[in-house]
């Protein structure tokens, strides 16, 4: 196992008990971060934080990570199901030395993966990752008597996390009311008792997770449900998490979409009125639309482009010293108040301002106008083939010389799926269309 390189952008993922992510991983992985994680401070039994979200090989996976923790002499505390930054917030609540969080976010339920933390609930740079992937073959000592690590559930995880969301609000929500689609996952642990905490009137949908159908035609990936529901209700807006919680994507009371660059937009704005936005610098990735780089250039706020990936973008927040970031798919980080994406963090944000200011969603995401965006996900047998192809350069080089300076081209192999992600935008959706389709095309057919 430690041959091949295990973690894509956002830790380990594959079908849960197929041939890569088995028990037997878990095991030998958590044991192997325990390890590489804890051996800064040996004076005392590391902590490690264990949770997932509710899809039914979490059950299988949470057992084995929780063996693997406790054979290295680390003390597993398990928090059962909650979003992903719950988990990261946990692990610097508690002082723990690293956390593990089971889960594969969006994808559909066969799929699930394994997400790890270190100290102060930070994701782990490419260097740490290495290092473990390194000890999973490597001959280590076993702990035995009472060295062995100890297992214990945290009582009190959600109101931790939740009192956590409720103090970083900056207004209270009353008069406002929103559909919150949980995807079944696990945001349904938090979501809706939440916000209504924080004075919304909320309408829970797809909280009734049953291990099966998390992310099932449902949640931030399949907006319909939402937008039907957001009309029927007469809502004033609808939030959409994936399985994990850790984005969040929303449509205003009409039903219409508003997506990750809007929101960072509306965020942007609000937090440089309150002094809160560092350099008055907002991160977002290379797949943010063109439309958020004119509306922050005429808000006055400077928008640094980083590769795609929340890891990337903490990476530039961190060094840069920056206070918001993210991306297009709805995983907005607020350093200051969370360590990784929050999608409630991000709802609970989002509202505040609407609560605030008066203002409809649709009036605040007007802020941004974007350009037609095609995104076109191509299955590949090998994304190294394709990134070699002359043919797929020379086409893409083409497609840029067509659009000029009034569009662009962007493709990207997915961190965690064999699928290569044809992105163009364009003047016109008719043109952005036919450009993606004609590229999608040619990254199918490279060998």
């Amino acid at each position: 196992m430690s041959a091949r390189r295990l973690f894509g952008t956002d830790g380990v993922r594959g079908l849960a008990n197929g041939e890569l992510l088995i028990p037997e991983l878990a095991v030998a992985l958590s044991a192997s971060a325990a390890r590489v994680l804890a051996e800064r401070d040996r004076s005392r039994r590391p902590i490690a934080v264990v949770g997932r979200d509710p899809r039914a090989s979490g059950e299988m996976l949470e057992a084995a990570v929780v063996a693997g923790l406790t054979s290295a002499g680390a003390d597993a505390v398990r928090v059962g199901v909650l979003p992903t930054p719950a988990v990261a917030f946990l692990v610097g609540d508690l002082g723990a030395d690293l956390g593990v969080m089971i889960s594969a976010s969006h994808n559909p339920m066969p799929d699930n993966g394994i997400k790890l933390f270190a100290a102060g609930g930070h994701k782990l740079p490419d260097s740490v990752e290495s290092a473990v992937e390194d000890g999973l073959g490597a001959a280590a000592e076993r702990p035995t008597g009472a060295a062995i690590g100890r297992v214990r559930d945290l009582a009190d995880a959600v109101d931790r996390y939740r009192d956590h969301l409720l103090a970083v609000t900056p207004a209270p929500l009353a008069g406002l009311r929103v559909v919150v689609d949980c995807a079944h996952g696990a945001a349904s642990t938090v979501a809706p008792g939440t916000y209504r905490r924080a004075g919304a009137d909320v309408v829970a949908l797809h909280a009734e997770p049953d291990g099966l159908n998390i992310n099932d035609g449902v949640g931030s990936t399949h907006l319909g449900p939402l937008r039907e529901a957001v009309r029927a209700h007469g809502a004033d807006l609808g939030i959409a998490h994936d399985g994990d919680a850790d984005r969040c994507l929303a449509v205003d009371a009409t039903g219409a979409e508003v997506d990750g660059d809007q929101i960072m937009a509306v965020l942007a704005v609000a937090m440089r009125e309150s002094g809160e936005l560092a350099d008055d610098t907002l991160v977002a990735t290379v797949m943010s639309n063109l439309g958020l780089h004119l509306a922050m250039r005429e808000a006055g706020i400077t928008v640094r482009t980083t590769a795609v990936g929340d890891r990337y973008v903490l990476e530039e927040l961190r060094e840069g010293g920056f206070s918001l970031g993210g991306e297009q798919s709805g995983h907005v980080v607020m350093p200051r108040y969370s360590t990784t994406g929050d999608g409630l963090l991000t709802a609970l944000r989002l509202m505040a301002r609407m609560a605030a200011t008066g203002r409809s969603l649709a009036d605040l995401a007007a802020i941004v106008t974007p350009l037609p965006q095609v995104l076109q996900n191509v299955r590949v047998a090998d994304k190294a083939a394709v990134a070699g192809s002359a043919a797929v350069r020379e086409a893409v080089e083409k497609a840029e010389v067509e659009l000029g300076g009034s569009g662009r081209v962007l493709l990207r192999p997915s961190g965690t799926e064999q699928l290569v992600r044809v992105m163009v935008e364009a003047p016109t959706a008719e043109q952005a269309r036919a450009t993606a389709g004609r590229l999608a095309e040619i990254v199918a057919a490279a060998r």
